[in-house]
């Protein structure tokens, strides 16, 4: 830490809650949902996933920025978070890989961060009366002006972010996971037969999903959240993702329509967190806003006594009550608070999870989802084959 040479900074919460610390990253006011991530690591990670927009994220590990940054561990193309809220933060890091710190990232970006407080109370705080707008700022000091902007901000309930970071061109992806990184050396990757087609819709997709598709050997279309379903078929997919993403789930009704539709096609299809929550609005489900989300690197899931340690950043769940018995299985839950983490379609080869099984940073329990997902679009593409007649 360098109180001498840091400015002070604000936090204030949509309650009135106030801390007092010093600023890092850019100067200025950001406002925001205030919430917390419980990893240990990853912090750069979670600062470039696309879920996390319009948040300012609280971060549980004590020490921020050890490591510094570098590109290649970005999901994105820039920070996505409204600000970040840490106890401790290092601005000389130490790390081979390391091209810049944290604080010189964010500032670069235009990205406030307040530091020197206690998240151990802030996180506390969070869990007892649920993520809340805040905002931090090193130029509004007076917590009652500073709280009446938090106060103006909409609500992250029925707030529709998807846009702001869905594609706008049509693109291909065709890295894999690097060799180095590789933690499956022996995937059931076929070489004799035609790459399978995906087409993913992007709600805000992870630069680390697609990695573990290409993995897979899929050849991935990656398409903008209001391509129609006639434009997403003319692909001739095997198979469609619904990505991760940002906001309420609720408010994506073109989505969720063109999920409907893509329904007719009896396609494989698999979502990951929002395209999860898609999934179960496009099969007549509802969704909720949770107390104070699920954000971490060790949030245990499962069924029928098995479980998977996950990696999860989310705040809204699919209500199990509103999804139909005759059409839809659950096949995971969150075993912390017993929400929906996991669904499959009785008839149709359409199922997804709550959390993230590509998990970069993560336990790498679930990564065997691709291989379902891979095998079912294997099995779709076998059955459209013509029969031979003797």
């Amino acid at each position: 830490m360098l109180f001498s040479s840091s400015n002070p900074a604000l936090l204030v919460l949509a309650d009135g809650t106030v801390f007092k610390g010093w600023s890092f990253g850019a100067t200025g006011t950001t406002i925001g949902e205030v919430v917390f991530n419980t990893g240990m690591t990853g912090y750069q990670e979670v600062s470039t996933d696309p879920s996390y927009l319009g948040q300012i994220v609280t971060f549980t590990y004590p020490e921020l920025g050890n490591t510094g940054v570098n590109l290649e561990d970005e999901e994105s193309e820039r920070p996505q978070i409204a600000g970040a809220i840490a106890r401790n933060v290092c601005f000389k890091p130490s790390n081979w890989r390391s091209t810049q710190s944290f604080p010189d990232y964010l500032k670069q970006h235009g990205i406030p961060g307040i530091y020197g407080i206690d998240t151990r109370t802030l996180t506390r705080k969070l869990r007892s009366s649920g993520a809340m707008n805040g905002a931090i700022s090193t130029e509004i000091l007076d917590p009652a002006d500073l709280l009446m902007k938090v106060q103006e901000a909409p609500s992250m309930a029925g707030l529709n972010l998807v846009k702001q970071v869905s594609t706008k061109k049509v693109y291909e992806w065709s890295d894999p996971t690097s060799p180095i990184w590789e933690f499956r050396p022996t995937l059931d990757v076929s070489t004799s037969e035609q790459p399978l087609t995906v087409v993913a819709i992007d709600f805000g997709i992870k630069r680390n999903i697609l990695r573990r598709l290409a993995s897979y050997g899929c050849r991935i279309i990656v398409v903008p959240v209001n391509t129609s379903p006639e434009e997403i078929l003319k692909y001739n997919p095997d198979g469609i993702f619904l990505s991760n993403g940002p906001g309420d789930p609720a408010t994506v009704t073109e989505g969720i329509e063109t999920v409907r539709a893509l329904m007719s096609s009896q396609k494989p299809m698999f979502g990951i967190c929002m395209g999860h929550q898609i999934l179960g609005l496009s099969l007549g489900a509802e969704t909720f806003k949770l107390k104070f989300g699920h954000r971490g690197l060790n949030h245990p899931c499962g069924l029928s006594q098995q479980v998977e340690i996950t990696s999860q950043n989310h705040g809204f769940a699919i209500d199990a009550n509103s999804l139909s018995a005759s059409e839809v299985e659950i096949t995971h839950l969150n075993l912390n608070d017993r929400t929906v983490a996991g669904l499959r379609h009785k008839r149709l080869p359409v199922f997804s999870v709550q959390y993230h099984p590509e998990a970069s940073p993560g336990p790498h329990d679930a990564d065997y989802l691709f291989n379902q997902f891979v095998q079912s679009m294997r099995d779709y593409r076998q059955r459209q084959q013509p029969s031979l007649s003797l």
